[in-house]
């Protein structure tokens, strides 16, 4: 695919595309329109998705309102505690929280979250952006079902400025009040097949949904171009292996979108020899990876075509915190690509990803050997690895997935 219209796609598409909305839905309907410009058949399939819509969120610190934004999910409250930092989670730290309102430095993971909540918290406040900034951007974050288990209290997010002063002040009680509608949507993958010699696939996949602060070009916009213009390759060549594109909703709210297809296609999945996924690719400043969740003999391949190819690379074996991990969940080996920026170049999840980030010669090479690499993995009279996850994937998937602790 040319560079010129890689780029083109990634500008088409540089808008909010969140989880649920109508964004997220339009870049669905424009990614199955370039499909089918290929000359394939798409279809788009819906999944639910737990969704709310935020009425109020406020904090106030020692009666000073302090900017916000309420967690969606986290339920409805009015709430007056002590403020408690709690900048670690050993033992000693989570007794702290008993009855207090809980500042963290960190997200809200479920082990977190749970040993929170056993200790008695009852209101958090997380944080985000860079106090070097001028800006006082907040993400629009959500306690995740799976991470609330049905157990909420109110989450507010605010800005590491705000944080800072909050400590600074010595601020001694908070209120929160959270106010939500919460509500079932809809989310979508993009769905297209390229038929082989045989019934058995490889599947690539790559999210094109965004968090709500970022109109997502390098995550992952730069990955959903890029199995387009692997698609493209295979519309002019040959291919042993059957191949399935699905671009993936949702993947910001947890690999929504990958579950829900692994889901939907479980049986289909014993016929699915690897999974290729792209998250972030094209950058114009970082290093290329390829993390494995299958046979370490991948990672030496990988490497083996990196010099072969000469394009510099770093390959592991491990799981990655995108779409390919649900699919090794579910037994298949799969891999994702990377190029991954350093955080003071290149940032996510906020609004400097943008089309100033990408470089379109990194797209075209990244692309590139992506391609190469699709190309002898589809035509490959057997797959190099056995559809078997080594156990020590196995151990880190039970990690990953909140199944034990880490």
């Amino acid at each position: 695919m040319e560079a010129n219209k890689i780029m083109q796609m990634l500008e088409d598409t540089a808008y909010y595309r969140v989880s649920g909305t109508e964004g997220e839905l339009k870049a669905a309907e424009y990614l199955k329109e370039k499909c089918e410009e290929l000359g394939f058949e798409a279809h788009i399939e819906a999944f639910d998705v737990a969704m709310a819509d935020i009425k109020k969120a406020v904090l106030i610190a020692d009666g000073k309102e302090i900017p916000c934004k309420g967690f969606r999910l986290a339920g409805s409250a009015d709430i007056e505690a002590p403020l408690y930092y709690m900048p670690a989670d050993d033992p000693v730290s989570l007794m702290g929280c008993k009855d207090k309102i809980v500042l963290l430095d960190t997200g809200v993971g479920y082990w977190k979250y749970q040993d929170i909540l056993k200790n008695g918290a009852v209101g958090l406040i997380t944080y985000d952006g860079n106090a070097n900034f001028e800006d006082c951007d907040m993400d629009l974050k959500e306690l995740r079902p799976h991470v609330s288990n049905g157990v909420k209290i109110p989450c507010v997010n605010i800005n590491a400025k705000s944080a800072i002063e909050l400590i600074r002040n010595d601020v001694q009680n908070v209120r929160i009040i959270l106010e939500q509608e919460e509500y079932t949507g809809q989310s979508h993958n993009v769905v297209m097949d390229i038929p082989g010699e045989t019934d058995e696939v490889i599947v690539l996949t790559a999210h094109y949904d965004t968090v709500p602060t970022s109109v997502g070009v390098y995550d992952n916009m730069s990955g959903s171009v890029g199995i387009l213009a692997v698609a493209e390759y295979f519309a002019k060549n040959p291919n042993h292996y059957s191949l399935r594109f699905v671009w993936c909703g949702s993947e910001e709210r947890g690999l929504l979108g990958s579950k829900a297809y692994c889901a939907a296609h479980k049986e289909e999945l014993e016929k699915v020899v690897l999974n290729v996924n792209l998250d972030m690719i094209g950058s114009i400043m970082g290093k290329f990876i390829a993390v494995c969740s299958c046979e370490d003999k991948m990672v030496h391949f990988i490497e083996y075509l990196s010099g072969i190819e000469g394009f510099g690379l770093k390959a592991r074996q491990d799981v990655y915190s995108s779409d390919s991990t649900p699919f090794a969940d579910n037994g298949v080996p799969s891999l994702s690509f990377a190029r991954i920026a350093p955080n003071h170049t290149v940032s996510i999840h906020n609004r400097y990803d943008t089309m100033d980030v990408m470089k379109s010669e990194h797209m075209a090479k990244d692309i590139d050997f992506i391609t190469k690499f699709v190309d002898l993995m589809a035509n490959a009279k057997k797959c190099p690895v056995s559809r078997e996850i080594p156990d020590k994937v196995k151990e880190k998937l039970d990690v990953y997935m909140a199944r034990k602790r880490g």
